[in-house]
């Protein structure tokens, strides 16, 4: 029982020592930079709304402009690595400070490794880098929804997020990480893109160009024709600008094996 006066007599006392008026005046300011937030990020960019969800989801580019509006700076740490070359299984668990002027102003925490469901299908010895760069990412959007309450608006669930993991496959994905995307439907079912690549380099520049095939695949088809016509003449291939422009229209390149960009 004592235990339970000395409990309220210390929250009052906490109470007490508020000033409520300068709180009021916080809070307000907090509502209003919400505002600014909300009317400056850019959905499908910024954030994402995903159907069925009662919050968007924030996207690195979103917490980048956030950072800008604030002033403040970050910095990280990994402060959890395991990289087992004999298992093949790798994770990062990276903490993420923000700070303004050297001060401290809140913190996140990320966690990425190679056993998540989209990289089962991948090969484990190429995602370290990957994996370490997804957990940066998360730490960052964790530290940045605490600042001004931005939890209240916008979300990190990882459940929310199924169709926002393909904008991460995208962002970083390489040659090889396309040669190795498997399809699921039609004639080459089950085959990797390098594979149908050596078999049906036509099937490939058809798919690309419907508008019913997946993001990612079609930005994996891209990098690998790409990568194909910058080893084929690589002082003179202009950098393709747009992710979902066809990076082999024009003259057919014709490689070896041997000389294909995404090796075994």
């Amino acid at each position: 029982m004592s235990d339970i006066v000395a409990t309220q007599q210390s929250s009052l006392s906490l109470i007490d020592s508020v000033d409520i008026n300068s709180i009021q005046e916080t809070l307000t300011k907090i509502n209003q930079f919400q505002l600014v937030v909300q009317n400056t990020l850019k959905v499908n960019h910024d954030f994402g709304i995903i159907p069925g969800t009662t919050k968007p989801t924030l996207l690195k580019p979103g917490a980048e402009k956030i950072h800008m509006l604030f002033g403040v700076t970050s910095e990280y740490d990994v402060v959890e690595k395991i990289q087992d070359y004999e298992k093949g299984f790798f994770a990062f668990t990276v903490h993420c400070v923000i700070a303004k002027g050297g001060q401290k102003i809140t913190e996140g925490v990320g966690h990425c490794n190679t056993k998540e469901k989209k990289y089962i299908t991948q090969d484990p010895y190429t995602l370290a880098n990957t994996c370490l760069k997804m957990a940066k990412k998360r730490a960052q959007i964790d530290a940045t929804l605490t600042l001004a309450s931005l939890s209240e608006i916008f979300t990190q669930d990882v459940e929310d997020m199924q169709d926002y993991l393909k904008t991460e496959q995208i962002e970083t994905m390489t040659a090889e990480d396309a040669a190795k995307k498997k399809l699921t439907f039609g004639k080459f079912k089950g085959k990797t893109l390098k594979e149908i690549y050596k078999e049906d380099k036509q099937y490939l520049e058809w798919l690309v160009k419907q508008d019913r095939t997946d993001a990612v695949i079609k930005k994996a088809i891209n990098t690998m024709f790409e990568a194909v016509k910058n080893q084929d003449q690589p002082k003179t291939s202009p950098k393709q600008e747009n992710s979902n422009q066809i990076a082999f229209e024009g003259e057919e390149i014709n490689l070896n094996d041997d000389e294909l960009p995404f090796p075994e």
